[in-house]
């Protein structure tokens, strides 16, 4: 299984709310204690955990699907998990499924642009701004103070629920880990 957090590279996005897919992913490689098996051809950070492997595309979030391809290529991987923030969900929620539109999430397109729609999808709802002219500005914000105090646990619960997506079919995981928000 390839297991993908969505983000962007570098530090200045690193606390931002885009970045959530990437907090979880590193919140797995501290579980498992992995280590970095990346190759640069694969425009992202690799991590191998048991017989799955962890990844963080370096290309932005809207080449996202670019990395995606290529790591799914060269191990030839069938199934993928993609953790992403949601507008469409407000903070701290957490929902699955699988398959589905990109809802404008420029890394969701990206991702079925290269690999089709079929993969499992984490979605994290980081709520909406109040004006739909504040998206960008939004998504590339750091999480308030008062949403810093749950992050944390809202990101070991996607964890463990990425954990349980490993063993169990999405529509359970589902139904014992959906969160309407914190």
């Amino acid at each position: 299984m390839l297991i993908v957090g969505l983000g962007n590279p570098g530090s200045a996005y690193a606390s931002t709310r885009h970045n959530i897919g990437f907090m979880v992913i590193d919140e797995l490689c501290r579980r498992h204690k992995v280590q970095s098996v990346s190759k640069s051809s694969f425009e992202g950070e690799l991590f191998k955990m048991a017989e799955h492997f962890l990844l963080k595309p370096t290309t932005y979030m809207n080449l996202s699907g670019k990395s995606v391809l290529a790591v799914k290529n060269f191990y030839k991987i069938d199934d993928v998990i993609v953790i992403h923030d949601d507008l469409d969900l407000p903070f701290g929620a957490l929902r699955f499924k699988t398959g589905g539109g990109h809802g404008g999430h420029n890394g969701l397109k990206s991702t079925d642009a290269a690999i089709g729609q079929n993969y499992i999808r984490v979605r994290m709802g980081i709520g909406k701004p109040e004006h739909k002219s504040q998206v960008a500005d939004y998504v590339l914000s750091p999480f308030t103070a008062d949403e810093n105090t749950d992050l944390a646990s809202w990101i070991t619960k996607a964890a463990d629920a990425v954990e349980m997506l490993l063993h169990t079919d999405c529509a359970d995981v589902a139904s014992k880990c959906s969160l309407k928000g914190l």
